[in-house]
């Protein structure tokens, strides 16, 4: 089993999660974050350190965000690893960054 990085991140890009994942298993892009499933050592530090509740266990993905898990397979290979915390784009975009909770 592996995380996920869902798109409640999207546009979010809150990065609190990277700097305690003993792996180093984030990635980036200029929208959202990604684990790379072949590097998760399924530790769950990073979970409670996401504000917006948007990193869920593989099999614990909602409906909803299912799609994510291949995204994140797919995507982690392609984009840049990040390790260090930077500056969150919430606030930053159109998009109203809310808890994974609070979807309908």
């Amino acid at each position: 089993m592996t995380y996920v990085v869902t798109q409640v991140c999207y546009d979010c890009k809150y990065t609190d999660c990277v700097e305690v994942c003993p792996v180093d298993c984030f990635y980036e892009d200029e929208h959202m974050l990604y684990i790379h499933p072949d590097e998760c050592i399924d530790c769950d530090a990073c979970v409670p350190e996401c504000p917006i509740e948007a990193i869920f266990p593989e099999d614990e993905v909602p409906d909803r965000w299912k799609d994510d898990i291949q995204l994140n397979a797919e995507k982690a290979p392609e984009c840049e690893n990040i390790t260090e915390k930077k500056e969150a784009l919430a606030g930053k975009t159109d998009r109203d960054c809310k808890k994974a909770s609070e979807y309908d």
